[in-house]
């Protein structure tokens, strides 16, 4: 079994259903449940790296915060993250292949 790691919110449906998913492609992934145990700031930005996006790409726009970043340049966003991870778009998906952002579930297929 390759390594997996999910960043995970149990309160979020879209990241319960990646992680079932990933579990019924019979992986045991590593969960971090990100709002307890937050990513720091170069963990954060080489997933969005790896993952070919950018800060901006992995906001959650549905959070209050996001409104006051809408110019914010990346290095500000990523800051933002750190500083209130409800701002990080989930699920983050992490496996020997690449990562992936969990929306939808199934981009997650792509590296497993």
């Amino acid at each position: 079994m390759s390594q997996i790691t999910i960043y995970h919110n149990p309160a979020c449906g879209t990241s319960r259903n990646v992680l079932a998913l990933i579990r019924d492609a019979g992986e045991t992934p590593t969960v971090v449940e990100y709002l307890k145990n937050p990513p720091d700031r170069a963990t954060l930005a080489r997933l969005y790296a790896d993952a070919g996006m950018t800060a901006r790409e992995g906001l959650r726009t549905a959070e209050g915060g996001a409104k006051a970043l809408k110019t914010a340049s990346d290095d500000a966003i990523l800051d933002a993250m750190v500083a209130d991870p409800i701002l990080i778009e989930r699920p983050l998906v992490r496996t020997a292949k690449g990562v992936r952002l969990g929306r939808p579930p199934e981009r997650v297929r792509e590296i497993l």
